[in-house]
């Protein structure tokens, strides 16, 4: 049974992946570009906490969470910077 949750959960994040690359590419302009690249980013932490789970390394858990904290605050800075830009 956790089998086939865990394959329902890598074809869920597969499609993730393809619907935000499309957006990444699609995007009208740079803030929804940004978004795209946070929501991969999002989605890579899902991945690296999947493969933690299948693997039996938890010590993965602690390499998304400091990812997870980096990449909030690159979208952060990516935001002040547009803001600055933008005024």
């Amino acid at each position: 049974m956790a089998e086939i949750i865990l394959g329902i959960a890598a074809v869920l994040i597969f499609f993730a992946i393809l619907f935000s690359v499309a957006r990444l590419i699609v995007g009208r302009t740079l803030i929804d570009r940004i978004a795209a690249i946070d929501v991969l980013t999002v989605i890579s932490i899902s991945l690296i906490a999947l493969y933690a789970h299948v693997s039996g390394r938890f010590a993965y858990i602690d390499v998304a969470l400091v990812y997870g904290l980096l990449s909030f605050l690159a979208v952060l800075a990516i935001a002040r910077f547009l803001e600055k830009k933008g005024s």
